[in-house]
């Protein structure tokens, strides 16, 4: 079993409890926005040129070696609290890979953070093998869903609604972008929609990366985000509070 890997981060802090080693698969369903690492859309290695030079942007691993490389820190990150997260592009796409690779990190603990868009089978048997899932809420509108990251929510919707008969807790992250996912008729259907769910530990919002477009050309891509990307975000908390839903500006 194989899979296609475009970084592997270590000592990461922010995702995931503890100090963590943060695996970021290759290829991604969705084409959002504000995405903010390109060379993670597409499911093959690529070559990025930039004013510094080329860099390939996607290595191949078989299951054994990519375990065998996280599980030489694995004792520093249990001694942390930490473990291995699981991010992408959207590891997903890649479920068979990674979860092999989970089946061999033994006691480690594992985070996958991802959108949700996957098949049932694939979801179910990625995430019941992890010990924390960050899972991206986006905008709840379908039509607006559409508009800005080129799927509907529906697969999405329906995978978050699996996740408590999985047992595994979970964060719902919300990435704040100018106008669109930070509107209070989208966070408060946010708040709706986690009001109640067995499982979420609490909801996150995030703030809006702005080097977002920075990687772009040297993906051969252009950044076009087409919102108000220098206003500032809202990050009001009140209708999650309303509900009694945790919630963190991060």
């Amino acid at each position: 079993m194989t899979g296609i890997v475009f970084d592997i981060t270590e000592f990461a802090v922010h995702d995931g409890p503890g100090l963590r080693t943060t695996v970021f698969l290759k290829g991604c369903p969705l084409r959002c926005a504000w995405c903010h690492n390109p060379e993670g859309l597409t499911a093959e290695p690529q070559i990025l040129r930039s004013a510094a030079g080329e860099r390939l942007a996607g290595r191949i691993y078989e299951a054994g070696e990519l375990a065998a490389l996280l599980a030489r820190q694995a004792d520093l990150l249990r001694g942390s609290g930490g473990g291995v997260t699981f991010s992408g592009g959207e590891p997903l796409a890649q479920a068979a890979f990674v979860s092999e690779v989970i089946d061999r990190l033994g006691d480690t603990h594992v985070v996958l953070d991802t959108s949700g868009q996957a098949e049932a089978e694939a979801f179910e048997r990625l995430a019941s093998r992890c010990g924390l899932v960050y899972f991206d809420v986006k905008l709840i509108d379908a039509e607006h869903h559409r508009q800005w990251t080129g799927v509907d929510n529906a697969a999405i919707l329906a995978n978050l609604a699996r996740l408590p008969a999985l047992g595994v807790p979970f964060v719902i992250r919300v990435p704040l972008v100018p106008t669109v996912t930070d509107m209070p008729a989208n966070l408060a259907a946010i708040a709706q929609l986690a009001a109640g769910l067995p499982g979420l530990l609490r909801v996150d919002l995030l703030p809006y990366n702005r080097a977002a477009g920075g990687k772009y050309p040297a993906c051969g891509l252009e950044f076009a985000p087409h919102y108000p990307e220098e206003q500032p975000v809202n990050a009001n908390t009140s209708a999650f509070e309303a509900l009694g839903v945790p919630v963190r500006v991060t």
